[in-house]
């Protein structure tokens, strides 16, 4: 017998079944909202994994195609690799989940989501998240939770919670919180240039509605809750902490990891670790897991440093960026590229340009999203921070970075009609010393510029750490944190917007929540940051959008034509508009509304290519004069091709002012001749004149 719960969330009814599937998982619950059912699964291994100094927690989302009752694409009909979509939603699942897991817990846990049926009305990402709070709550495994996630849309100045996929497309805002009974655990988001006032507004407003969440889940928790099991704990030994201040004193510890040079301070703690190897060389229990314990100690040394010191390991002041630099036009022939540095993180973005039917189709569950045409790609080779490793192609975490800028960005695009390029950025992480995902925001912005795509406003992103002490009151928050600060604060809190708002957010962090002061003054110091880095660094580098494309792009004509006219251009089986593209050498995209793109890079064969669809869409009118092809020649006359498929006929009579007896005597096949009309004869057919031409 299974136990039901049911409550209302966005005037919707959320049902939760318990016990009644997937009964060997740890925890199980099988999501119900409105139409859209979601299972969701925890697991975890019985013993710690062996020789790990990480938690090994892994999420997944999985779209099965079947619950919006499509059958795979392609030849294998199988479901196959994780959609990026799939992976976006398994970071937003992972991300408030991990920091509630005990820091010294090493078993392998698995959250699994499966997308059984979809609802249009109601989002399936709610349901999955929620359900993995809710399985790993009844489950047997340590997990300091609920935590619940809120999604709020911004409909003509409205807030709307859960909004529908429908209400997701036109949305001013698609903001995700988590939360924990108090604190905010996770915020992620992207906007069209929303202030700062109305996100913090909104962020809190979903917060709220978490609180009610929580209740409900902890009363599933209370009915159906497992005791939680014993875990061998993976904590380095206190003694050993001693033993290790003892040979490196704190204030020599302070000295190794004070440096604005990554390899100096990584070549500082190899030699502090060899001198404590030497130090413990009798002592095997304690070798297996000093790398841990100098982790560790670093972590320690840093948070003492910057919450008791004010001191950060670079030697910069809390709220000081670090030195900035930008150019562009640094890699010839692409149609863009620019490259941001900022001290030891250095992003170069290339823009590539293509017609519209270049664009990303996409095959998922959302029918409101079925291509995009900007496409953001992010790569971080080894060698960005001085290691070695082949690539695999992009990973969870490239994928994450990409679209988090290609979130940042899509506001500012001009509109298919303004500019009828599909476009693609690609940023490559040259080096990598923290939030290279912002300094990508950054580079992309002057790439597109520099490509002449007239951007509405360019866009910065900036990260801000933290560091917590005791209380809620014990914080600072730092301005661009490097990657040390990173690992060892408590936050990532990355935003990127223009001068008039935000257009992403996304907020990572290791401890159990933030409280509403520092959210408010990490995104009230993002914005003087990006704000300094526009004014001072990318405007003076790129001020605005280049007034056209590069040389190397290709450009685009676009016109439109009379929807009713479309199959005269495209012709039987395509033989006409074939015959353009085969005379021209440019490339063809007509819309079902008649909206025609010729794309090229040949400036006269574009011309040329619009003048053959003008003619083919024209009807022949008395007065009007034209060129074209002799193509047949019969005794009556010459037939004479305008554009592909329109032809008319120049009887012999008009051919010349003087009698001619054959046609032949003035005419070749493939003369190209010039004719006027001279409207419909008797017959009701079109009359052309070659001796008429003035």
């Amino acid at each position: 017998m299974y136990k039901s719960y049911s409550m209302e969330l966005a005037g919707r009814t959320l049902t939760v079944d318990i016990n009644r599937v997937a009964k060997q998982a740890n925890g199980a619950a099988l999501m119900h909202y409105g139409d859209t059912t979601v299972l969701s699964t925890a697991t975890a291994s019985k013993e710690p994994r062996e020789g790990i100094d990480f938690f090994p927690l892994s999420v997944e989302y999985e779209e099965k195609m079947y619950a919006v009752g499509k059958i795979p694409g392609g030849f294998n009909k199988r479901e196959g690799k994780a959609s990026e979509h799939a992976i976006l939603t398994s970071r937003v699942i992972d991300r408030p989940m991990r920091p509630l897991f005990p820091k010294d817990y090493r078993n392998d846990v698995t959250l699994v989501n499966m997308v059984m049926s979809v609802d249009p009305e109601c989002n399936p990402e709610i349901p999955a998240m929620l359900g993995s709070s809710i399985a790993t709550c009844i489950s047997d495994i340590p997990f300091d939770g609920p935590c619940a996630t809120t999604q709020v849309g911004l409909i003509n100045g409205e807030y709307i919670i859960n909004p529908t996929m429908a209400q997701k497309d036109v949305s001013d805002l698609q903001l995700t919180v988590a939360s924990t009974r108090e604190k905010v655990i996770m915020i992620e988001a992207g906007a069209k240039e929303v202030p700062e006032d109305k996100m913090i507004e909104a962020i809190y407003k979903a917060h709220e509605v978490n609180q009610e969440i929580i209740k409900f889940i902890d009363k599933i928790v209370e009915e159906c809750g497992k005791p939680k099991h014993s875990y061998e704990s993976c904590a380095v030994p206190e003694e050993l902490f001693a033993a290790i201040k003892e040979v490196v004193p704190p204030a020599e510890m302070e000295v190794a990891v004070f440096s604005d040079d990554k390899q100096t301070r990584e070549e500082n703690i190899r030699q502090v670790t060899e001198k404590l190897k030497e130090a413990f060389a009798d002592k095997e229990e304690w070798l297996a897991v000093l790398g841990e314990a100098v982790y560790q100690y670093q972590k320690k040394t840093v948070r003492k440093m910057i919450l008791k010191d004010h001191k950060r390991p670079d030697g910069r002041a809390i709220t000081q960026i670090r030195p900035l630099a930008a150019e562009t036009d640094i890699i010839p022939r692409v149609h863009g590229s620019a490259m941001f540095t900022r001290g030891q993180t250095q992003i170069c973005t290339i823009t590539t340009l293509a017609p519209l039917a270049e664009a990303q189709k996409l095959d998922g569950l959302d029918e409101f999203e079925t291509s995009k045409r900007y496409m953001h790609h992010y790569n971080f080779p080894s060698y960005s921070v001085g290691e070695t490793k082949p690539s695999r192609g992009p990973g969870r975490r490239e994928i994450g970075h990409g679209a988090l800028a290609e979130r940042a960005l899509v506001p500012v695009l001009p509109s298919e009609e303004e500019f009828p390029y599909a476009i693609r950025t690609v940023s490559e992480t040259f080096e990598s010393n923290g939030s290279t995902s912002q300094a990508s925001i950054c580079a992309s912005s002057m790439s597109l510029m520099a490509a002449g795509v007239p951007i509405k406003s360019p866009v910065a992103g900036i990260s801000c750490g933290l560091v917590t002490g005791d209380t809620d009151d014990d914080y600072i928050v730092l301005t661009d944190i490097q990657g040390l600060e990173d690992f060892f604060g408590d936050m990532d809190f990355k935003v990127a917007g223009t001068f008039d708002g935000i257009t992403a957010i996304q907020m990572d962090i290791k401890i159990h929540g933030l409280t509403r002061p520092i959210v408010e003054e990490a995104i009230a110091r993002t914005r003087a940051a990006r704000e300094y880095i526009l004014r001072e660094i990318m405007l003076p580098c790129i001020g605005e959008p280049r007034p056209t494309v590069g040389e190397y792009a290709p450009k685009i004509i676009s016109m439109q034509i009379d929807p009713q006219k479309i199959g005269d251009v495209v012709g039987q089986r395509g033989k006409t508009i074939n015959t353009i593209i085969e005379r021209t050498g440019v490339k063809i995209d007509i819309t079902d509304d008649g909206n025609v793109s010729i794309c090229g890079t040949d400036q006269k064969m574009m011309d040329k290519a619009k003048k053959l669809i003008e003619i083919i869409v024209t009807d022949f009118e008395a007065g009007q004069v034209l060129e074209g092809d002799v193509v047949s020649i019969k005794e009556f006359g010459a037939f004479i091709e305008f554009a592909p498929g329109k032809e008319g006929m120049v009887h012999i009579s008009k051919i010349a002012k003087e009698r001619i007896n054959r046609v032949e005597d003035v005419l070749t096949l493939g003369d190209v001749v010039k004719v006027v009309c001279l409207g419909k004869d008797k017959m009701g057919r079109i009359s052309f004149s070659m001796k008429d031409v003035k």
